[in-house]
C-alpha cells in the first residue's frame, strides 16, 4: 500500500526536522555545561577527586543511608519506569524497523508480543506511580511545576499512541504516534528531560567536590 502523503510528511520531512532539533539541542545544552568549568580550588586537596566522582555515581544508585526509607520509592519506581522504557525504545519491534530504516541501517532481534505488552504495563506503572507521588508528597508538590507535568504528560501520550499504533491497523494512529514523538523530541533538550544526559555529570560533579576534600559523598 501506498504511503499517503500527510505520513510521508510525519515520517520523513517532519522526523528529520525534530531529530535535528534534538541533537543540536542536546548537544549545545552539554557543551554548555561543559564550558562553565569549575571555580578553581586553592585548598590543598584531602582525597581524590576522581574517586569521589566515580563513588558518587555508582553509590548513589541505590538508596543508602539515612535516605533509605524516604528514596527507596522513588528509586524503585523510577527504575521500574526508566528501565522498561529503555527496554521499549530499543527492543519493540516496530522501534527496530524504524531505526534500521531511518536511522542505523541495522536491526537487531526484537522482543517478542507478550515482552513488548509485559514491559508496557511496567512502564507504565512506573511513570503513574512517579506522578502519584508528585502530587500526594507534600515535599514534592512543593518543588513540582507546570515543566515536570507536562514532560510527564508527554511521555505518557508517546507511550499510549505507541501502544494504540501497535496493531499497525490505522495509519492514522501511526501517524499520531509519531507526531508525539517529534514533540517530545522537540521538547526535551529545553526540559527537564535532559536529565537523561547530565545525571552523571551532576552525580560525578558533587563526587569530585566531596572526593577532593576528603568526604565520602
Amino acid at each position: 500500500m501506498e504511503t499517503p502523503f500527510w505520513l510521508w510528511l510525519i515520517e520523513g520531512p517532519f522526523w528529520l526536522i525534530a531529530a535535528t532539533i534534538f541533537v543540536l539541542g542536546v548537544g549545545w545544552r552539554l557543551v554548555s555545561l561543559l564550558a562553565l568549568g569549575r571555580r578553581r580550588d586553592l585548598s590543598v586537596p584531602r582525597g581524590s577527586a576522581a574517586g569521589g566522582a566515580l563513588r558518587a555515581i555508582l553509590l548513589h544508585f541505590i538508596p543508602h543511608g539515612g535516605f533509605f526509607s524516604s528514596t527507596t520509592f522513588h528509586v524503585l519506581t523510577g527504575y521500574l519506569f526508566h528501565l522498561a522504557l529503555f527496554a521499549l525504545l530499543l527492543f519493540a519491534a516496530p522501534h527496530v524497523t524504524f531505526l534500521e530504516k531511518n536511522v542505523l541501517g541495522f536491526a537487531w532481534p526484537a522482543m517478542p508480543r507478550w515482552a513488548f505488552i509485559v514491559t508496557a504495563e511496567l512502564a507504565f506503572a512506573g511513570l503513574i506511580l512517579l506522578w502519584a507521588r508528585r502530587i500526594s508528597d507534600p515535599v514534592q508538590r512543593q518543588i513540582t511545576d507546570g515543566g515536570d507535568h507536562a514532560q510527564l504528560w508527554l511521555t505518557f501520550a508517546v507511550m499510549l499512541t505507541g501502544c494504540l499504533a501497535l496493531e499497525e491497523a490505522s495509519l492514522a494512529l501511526r501517524g499520531l504516534h509519531m507526531v508525539m514523538v517529534e514533540l517530545w523530541l522537540i521538547y526535551f533538550p529545553f526540559s527537564r528531560l535532559m536529565h537523561a544526559f547530565t545525571w552523571a555529570l551532576s552525580r560525578g560533579a558533587m563526587g569530585a567536590t566531596f572526593g577532593r576534600r576528603g568526604v565520602m559523598p
